[in-house]
C-alpha cells in the first residue's frame, strides 16, 4: 500500500521509504555538512587540484568564481582521470575548465537532511555544495556526513546503489 501511495506523489518507493524509517526528520544540513571546503578556480591547475585532493584526502572540490565564492561546478579525480588522463591530455599545462563538472545541483543550510539525501539519489551524486544567500560556498555534504548520521544501514545502501546506477562521468556537463 505504501508504494502505491508513494508512486501516486511522484516519489519513489525508496525514496518515500528512506525518509520515514531514516529517523533524520527534522535534522539539517548545518548540523552534518563540513564547513568552509577547500574550493578552486576554473584558472587553477589541475596539478594544483591533485594536490589539494591528496592533502585533504577528497576526492572532489567545488570549483567558485574568483571574486564572490559562488559554486559554478565540481572537479572530481574521476573528471580528471575520464576527462583528460585517459584523453591522452598532458595535465601540466590543463586547467580546471577542462576538466570540471558544470551545472552541479546545490543546497542551503536550513535544508532538511532527508532534502539532501534525496538530491543525492535522484541526481546520483556522493557530494553536494551548501550555498547561503548569495551563492557563496560555505559547506559541503557528503554521503559520507550521512552515513554517520544514518539511524538505518539499509536506506544508506540504498541511496549509494542509486548514486552509482548513474551514467558516470558524461561529456554533457563540460
Amino acid at each position: 500500500m505504501n508504494n502505491q501511495r508513494e508512486r501516486e506523489s511522484g516519489q519513489s518507493p525508496t525514496q518515500g521509504s528512506m525518509r520515514a524509517r531514516s529517523g533524520r526528520e527534522g535534522q539539517q544540513v548545518s548540523e552534518i555538512m563540513t564547513r568552509n571546503p577547500e574550493c578552486v578556480t576554473e584558472q587553477d591547475s589541475i596539478r594544483n587540484v591533485a594536490k589539494l585532493m591528496l592533502d585533504h584526502d577528497t576526492g572532489a572540490i567545488p570549483v567558485v568564481e574568483e571574486n564572490n565564492r559562488k559554486v559554478i561546478g565540481m572537479i572530481t579525480d574521476r573528471d580528471i582521470v575520464v576527462r583528460l588522463i585517459a584523453n591522452g591530455r598532458d595535465i601540466d599545462g590543463a586547467r580546471v575548465s577542462e576538466a570540471m563538472t558544470r551545472g552541479v545541483k546545490t543546497v542551503r543550510e536550513n535544508q532538511s537532511v532527508d532534502e539532501v539525501f534525496d538530491l543525492m539519489s535522484r541526481e546520483q551524486v556522493r557530494r553536494v555544495p551548501v550555498v547561503d544567500q548569495n551563492e557563496g560556498i560555505i559547506g559541503i555534504v557528503a554521503v559520507k556526513d550521512l552515513a554517520e548520521e544514518s539511524e538505518s544501514k539499509q536506506d544508506l545502501a540504498q541511496t549509494v546503489e542509486q548514486i552509482s546506477e548513474g551514467p558516470g562521468n558524461s561529456q554533457k556537463n563540460r
